[in-house]
């Protein structure tokens, strides 16, 4: 298991996986417990049990509430998959918490605004950051469709995805990272890549059964001036 992180501010609390009670007390289960002396403490035993849980989520709330609060505790638990402790909220203090609550229920409004020309902002960016990703496609492979350079684009830039197109260097629009979109375009929608992994195949097996395909692909797409190339 991981190393219990270090809090970067304040405090830290843990939501366990398993069964655990308090090495001073010896309450629980414990929902919540504090680490000292490398032994598990109850949040009343390590002086926490006044304050009340925030779960993440509405980062206004959160920090408003952490700014008002004396005293705060971050809270994680651990992900068995990611192999990592990840937030889940915080704890602070009950007065804090309904004092935020007010402060973002009065300006609400403001906030539902902001966020909305944000989201237009954001939008108008990927529109025009798609187009940029599907023209330098068009200059790699001239002869690649436009339909299919603006469908490439499209899938490898949609924001959030951890797709190839908002990588640092998709970002950049580098040739490497464009390429490796068209790539991946080209494996699963002109070959039989996907049936190949659904009918068990290891996928390093798949890969190498389909690559003189998409290397066929590639080579016709390079050349300019021929776009009825038939795959």
């Amino acid at each position: 298991m991981a190393s219990i992180p270090l809090a970067r501010s304040g405090l830290l609390a843990i939501q366990p996986l398993k069964r655990r009670h308090c090495a001073e007390c010896r309450g629980g289960p414990l929902t919540l417990l504090v680490i000292e002396d490398a032994e598990p403490r109850c949040l009343d035993c390590a002086d926490l049990g006044h304050l009340v849980f925030l779960p993440r989520g509405d980062t206004a709330l959160t920090r408003r509430a952490r700014e008002g609060s004396g005293l705060s505790a971050v809270v994680v638990r651990f992900n068995r998959r990611q192999g990592r402790y990840e937030r889940q909220g915080v704890l602070v203090e009950e007065a804090a918490l309904a004092r935020a609550e007010a402060r973002c229920l009065a300006d609400a409004e403001a906030r539902a605004r902001r966020r909305a020309r944000d989201a237009v902002r954001r939008a108008a960016e990927d529109v025009r950051f798609t187009a940029a990703f599907a023209d330098e496609i068009r200059r790699l492979f001239p002869a690649c469709p436009e339909e299919r350079a603006r469908a490439i684009a499209a899938h490898a830039s949609v924001r959030g995805s951890g797709r190839v197109g908002r990588s640092a260097a998709g970002r950049a629009l580098s040739a490497a990272a464009v390429t490796a979109a068209v790539v991946a375009a080209v494996r699963h929608t002109d070959t039989p890549y996907d049936r190949l992994l659904m009918s068990g195949v290891p996928r390093g097996e798949a890969r190498r059964r389909i690559a003189p395909a998409v290397e066929a692909v590639l080579r016709a797409w390079q050349r300019p001036g021929r776009e009825d190339v038939a795959v």
